[in-house]
């Protein structure tokens, strides 16, 4: 299965703004997506920075993993109105 793991810039700037400690790490696969403080990926992966053809959610650097996927401070939020990245079906 593949999963793609960004850093959403906005939670960063939200945590500096009010001094929060919200998750910024988040990791997606066609079933869910995970917030955690920190990631370890048990194999090959590809770091992708797409200018051009960024994920829905703006994302334009992510990684992708076919490997096992490990959240670490896993903290479950809250679903928002905003755009979600979605899974970009290309060869790895």
């Amino acid at each position: 299965m593949k999963t793609i793991i960004h850093v959403n810039q906005h939670a960063i700037r939200r945590n500096a703004k009010n001094s929060a400690n919200e998750p910024v790490i988040t990791i997606k696969t066609h079933r869910s997506n995970t917030y955690a403080h920190e990631v370890l990926i048990d194999g090959p992966c590809r770091i992708v920075y797409s200018a051009d053809k960024p994920l829905a959610c703006g994302a334009r650097v992510w990684i992708e993993t076919h490997a096992g996927v490990h959240p670490i401070a896993i903290q479950e939020r809250p679903r928002r109105a905003a755009k979600r990245c979605t899974l970009r079906h290309n060869a790895t």
